[in-house]
């Protein structure tokens, strides 16, 4: 048995390598250096109902991935996945570069910091302002003084292009602001990874294509890597660098849109004609 850096036994058949958070040992090697988040062979079931069955996605630095797919097909099993509230029965889950399975409560809690999670309705407070919901997490997971706060809240008011809502109420909003701001509080904490959660339901076109704007601005200026849910279209055309298609718990098609939309598989063909064959995301 060979012994790491840090003095701990690692077990017989198992390689170890040192992450940016200290030894990590593993059944095989960590992603390349340009991969965030990478899914290998991932399995999930919940008594005798099976949600993934051999999921292998890799998301590259500063791109973003579109997964696609009707109601039912494991798209939100995947994402709880990469969040670290679910966990595989089989498989391996990389997250910058660190194998969630071994990582400690700390390390995990380093991990979850990196990574924006933008909930499908926004998940705005309703009885607090706009700025009052942006305080929040900093209130909770920093030291910052409230001068650094402010300056922190304004800069990310200001990404979305909403600094006059500061004071609003989410009733006050529109569903576009609504999103834009659920944005805005989640670049926050300046995460690496953010998964959007069907970030563009209900929303007009142009709102629509403001959100996804948005997202494409974040991934060009502060190198953000993603991963959207979305039965949007619009959304994935204007998005995604790399689309999945997710269907009965495996990735069915992986590629450019254009690729994935010219596929023959009867599924795929059956949504984006457009049926309601396989419900919504």
């Amino acid at each position: 048995m060979d012994t790491s850096p840090a003095g701990a036994p690692v077990p017989e058949g198992e390689s170890q390598w040192v992450g940016e958070d200290g030894p990590v040992v593993g059944n095989s090697p960590p992603p390349a250096e340009n991969i965030v988040v990478d899914l290998r062979e991932v399995h999930k079931g919940f008594g005798p109902k099976k949600i993934l069955k051999g999921i292998n996605l890799a998301l590259e630095r500063g791109t973003s991935a579109v997964v696609l797919g009707g109601s039912g097909t494991g798209k939100s099993g995947l994402t709880k996945h990469v969040v670290g509230l679910l966990q595989p029965d089989k498989g391996e889950v990389w997250v910058l570069g660190e194998l969630r399975d071994l990582m400690t409560p700390e390390q995990r809690d380093r991990k979850r910091t990196r990574l924006g999670y933008l909930f499908q309705g926004g998940a705005l407070f309703d009885s607090m302002t706009v700025y009052e919901n942006m305080r929040f997490f900093l209130d909770r997971l920093t030291t910052l003084t409230k001068d650094e706060k402010d300056d922190l809240i304004a800069e990310s008011l200001e990404d979305v292009n909403l600094p006059a809502t500061r004071d609003q109420y989410p009733a006050e909003l529109s569903g576009g602001q609504k999103k834009r701001i659920g944005l805005a509080r989640t670049l926050i904490l300046r995460p690496d990874i953010i998964l959007y959660a069907a970030p563009t339901p209900g929303l007009d076109p142009v709102s629509v294509r403001v959100v996804s704007e948005l997202i494409v601005k974040l991934r060009d200026t502060r190198g953000i890597s993603s991963i959207a849910i979305t039965h949007d279209l619009l959304a994935a055309e204007i998005i995604t660098d790399r689309a999945h298609f997710l269907f009965d718990g495996q990735i069915v098609e992986s590629g450019p849109l254009a690729e994935v939309r010219r596929s023959e598989h009867p599924v795929l063909q059956e949504f984006f004609q457009g049926t309601e064959a396989y419900g919504h995301a």
